[in-house]
């Protein structure tokens, strides 16, 4: 993996294509990285029709850097909220989404994404996700896949196919109406997108050399630390509905990325805290049998041997 490799966002030779794309970026504090997403999104060969970046809160420069990049690119807007006091990590994100929904001016859009502030992604980025769309009229959400550098080297941050990186969520409006938006909660990235398939719609993350997403914060990390975020990732699974065996496969999945071993014992170790608490769980019985059946068909392929 450590080949692929993003361009340095260039201005397309010709005039971009304009989609009916709403993008929202809830961003707190992200003067040191959003400069990296909006080169990025500026260069693209396919735009949208409105990016609303929403300042939830920020102490830092952000609204002052995004209002450099407003003034210039009409289709860029800044909207602010008040700051809450600090970063609600999972909910407080989607209430700040939900808010930029509120914000939309162009209301005849047909796409509408979710975007961190701290990602960058090569120039012909839009113009793969929605070559994806037209191939396939059941896709409800795509994204391609996520990188982080370390020493020089790419390292991918695993997602299955089946999933979308929740760092740009890109849906379809219908299938995005149709599941009833993102839930309020850590896992929403994931409840979105068992919630789709569970009503007919495909999803998927692929792996195109035009079509790599880098992330420039360790996942799970930008609350206080990794550690507090691997334990909050545990937990966000017992809330989602996980399957105790999918839990455990999960966590020592996960013990081979960093913190190595640790990070994966802590998504453990907050499942079962949450479970001997009687911790609440997401209350859709529907979503959580299709969720369980899933997972353990994924065991079930596993142990066979199956790729698909």
């Amino acid at each position: 993996m450590s080949s692929l490799s993003t361009q340095p966002a260039q201005p397309p030779a010709a005039p971009a294509t304009v989609v009916p794309l709403v993008i929202i970026a809830p961003v707190r504090d992200e003067a040191d990285l959003i400069k990296l997403t909006l080169d990025s999104m500026v260069a693209q060969t396919v735009k949208p029709v409105e990016w609303i970046i929403v300042d939830d809160g920020s102490q830092d420069g952000t609204a002052d850097i995004v209002r450099e990049y407003a003034d210039r690119y009409p289709f860029i807007r800044l909207v602010q909220r008040p700051d809450r006091g600090f970063r609600k990590v999972g909910g407080g994100v989607v209430a700040a989404f939900k808010f930029g929904i509120t914000q939309i001016a162009h209301q005849d859009y047909e796409y509408i994404a979710k975007l961190d502030g701290d990602m960058s992604f090569g120039p012909r980025y839009l113009e793969c996700m929605f070559e994806q769309f037209a191939l396939e009229p059941k896709l409800a959400a795509v994204s391609g896949k996520v990188f982080r550098e370390e020493e020089g080297q790419k390292i991918e941050e695993i997602i299955i196919d089946e999933h979308v990186a929740g760092q740009f969520k890109l849906y379809r409006r219908t299938a995005f109406e149709e599941i009833g938006g993102f839930v309020e909660e850590v896992l929403w990235d994931g409840i979105d997108v068992h919630t789709a398939r569970m009503k007919g719609w495909t999803t998927k993350s692929f792996l195109h050399p035009d079509a790599i997403l880098m992330h420039h914060r360790l996942m799970g990390s930008s609350d206080k630390n990794v550690y507090r975020g691997r334990l909050r990732w545990g937990r966000g699974i017992w809330f989602m509905g996980y399957h105790p065996l999918y839990a455990l496969a999960s966590g020592v999945f996960r013990m081979r990325e960093k913190p190595f071993v640790i990070g994966g014992l802590l998504i453990i170790a907050g499942y079962l805290g949450a479970a001997i608490k009687r911790a609440p769980r997401y209350d859709n019985m529907e979503f959580r049998k299709h969720l369980h059946r899933w997972q353990l068909g994924q065991i079930k392929k596993l142990f066979s041997g199956q790729k698909n």
